[in-house]
């Protein structure tokens, strides 16, 4: 039976699931570690995985708390699964606990799940030592597969560095990402794609905000009733997700409300929040450790040349940070008076651009990459971006060194149809860009339109060998 069959209401997870479950059905003791940011649903990912194994399944979250109060909590998941009967006993070290969870289980074939294992390592600073010296001599030789999951980015990635006791145990890793933009169809399968558009540059794919949008209700009505919504949990989410991860969120805040404000450069980030550069440098360095900022280059730029390059701009990587700051902390304080209707007046202003700025490009940019997966491109990329400088802006530019392939491409999320006026424009743009940057190379180029094409601009098109795509294309 295949995994979409067994997981009729569980969407999005498959690729997932099947990499857990391969695992599981692995010969010998497991060691492995998953993680993602909150609301990305790994508890739900570990408990399918539980289920669909099969396996007798230990699910124990971690909280703040002191060594014996969480090896008793521990003691008591345990016992709940494996002898739900008797009561638990207590024990005065990890080590005796899981010898004796090894003494109960014999060579039996079971799922343990060390939940938050971040909030475990914090209370106990000597866990992972502890753990390393378990798995080293008695858990490695069991039949056990022992999960570490959690949501602090930091610490759980800090497990594979080679100064981490753990470095070098685990047999599988797993980074639980959002859900691809595709998946909003079954969260939200009333919506046709403009809206679903509009939801992703909204909230992403995070499977906990998806669930609170109605597809009975319009964006606006979603918006108003969920993200401003006093009582809900976006209104201050960016800033419970920093506070998580840091222990002084203040200036790691400023940083982030400057970029959701527009500035993406180094020395415009610096001057924002009026941080040194050497400090505004150091705390971009630590949120892109986090994943809540990204380092963008254009995509022009030569490999070798990549990391040395000074034309980096840094964007929030999380589709509702950049909403949140773009649009509900600078007006904050209308809200806080009730004002919902004239904040919503205010976001309808600008929504238009922030969607085609931030979603629709990126939909345009996946769709290229499935395009040239399923050879419908005349090349394979080696990499999907957008290009700036000099005066120029290309949204969607795919490349290919060695062949010398170039796709140039043009996203418009206007409702207004293509001009011809348009498309000679951009034909005229990319050709000056590619006979400057790029002579002698093979140049693709491609339109995308929310609001299609005039008869004109698609006869221009078709004399300048533009590719039009409108949005049954990006459907389909």
């Amino acid at each position: 039976m295949t995994i979409s069959n067994l997981t009729r209401n569980f969407f999005g997870r498959e690729e997932e699931l099947e990499s857990l479950l391969a695992v599981s059905r692995r010969p010998g003791a497991q060691f492995v570690v998953v993680y993602g940011r909150r609301r990305v649903g790994k508890t739900t990912l570990l408990l399918k995985w539980g289920e669909l194994s099969k396996l007798p399944t230990i699910y124990w979250v971690a909280v703040r708390g002191t060594p014996a109060n969480l090896r008793q909590e521990f003691t008591h998941a345990v016992w709940r699964t494996l002898a739900p009967e008797t009561a638990p006993p207590t024990f005065d070290s990890w080590e005796a606990l899981f010898e004796n969870l090894l003494a109960m289980v014999r060579e039996r074939r079971i799922l343990v799940i060390l939940d938050e294992f971040p909030w475990l390592s914090e209370a106990d600073s000597s866990f992972a030592s502890r753990l390393q010296n378990l798995w080293d001599h008695r858990i490695k030789g069991s039949n056990l597969i022992l999960v570490l999951a959690g949501s602090h980015i930091g610490m759980m990635s800090r497990l594979f560095e080679y100064q981490s006791p753990l470095y070098g145990r685990f047999t599988a890793q797993l980074l639980v990402k959002p859900f691809p933009f595709r998946t909003l169809k079954d969260f939200l399968p009333r919506y046709d794609l403009e809206r679903r558009i509009s939801t992703y540059a909204v909230v992403g794919g995070i499977p906990a905000y998806l669930e609170l949008f109605q597809d009975d209700k319009s964006i606006g009505s979603n918006i108003k009733a969920q993200v401003m919504a006093p009582t809900g949990i976006f209104r201050n989410e960016p800033f419970f997700l920093l506070s998580d991860q840091v222990r002084e969120p203040r200036n790691f805040i400023s940083i982030i409300r400057a970029i959701g404000r527009g500035r993406h450069t180094l020395d415009e980030i610096a001057t924002d929040t009026g941080l040194p550069k050497h400090q505004v440098s150091a705390y971009l360095d630590r949120l892109q450790d986090l994943r809540m900022v990204e380092r963008r280059l254009p995509i022009t730029i030569l490999p070798a040349k990549r990391s040395r390059s000074h034309k980096g701009r840094y964007h929030l990587s999380d589709h509702y940070h950049r909403f949140h700051f773009r649009f509900i902390d600078p007006n904050l304080d209308l809200l806080e008076q009730g004002r919902v209707e004239q904040v919503w007046e205010k976001i309808g202003e600008q929504f238009r651009a922030f969607i085609g700025a931030t979603a629709f490009e990126e939909i345009c940019r996946e769709w290229i990459w499935q395009q040239a997966d399923q050879g419908k491109l005349p090349f394979k990329p080696d990499n999907v971006g957008s290009h700036w400088g000099r005066g120029i802006q290309i949204d969607v530019v795919a490349i290919h060194w060695s062949e010398r392939w170039l796709l140039l491409g043009e996203c418009k999320w206007g409702v207004d149809r293509i001009s011809v006026q348009m498309v000679k424009e951009f034909a005229e743009k990319t050709q000056r860009f590619a006979e400057k940057e790029f002579p002698g190379w093979n140049v693709h180029r491609l339109f995308f339109a929310r609001g299609g094409f005039t008869e004109a601009s698609q006869t221009e098109a078709q004399r300048a060998g533009i590719e039009l795509v409108e949005l049954k294309e990006l459907e389909q």
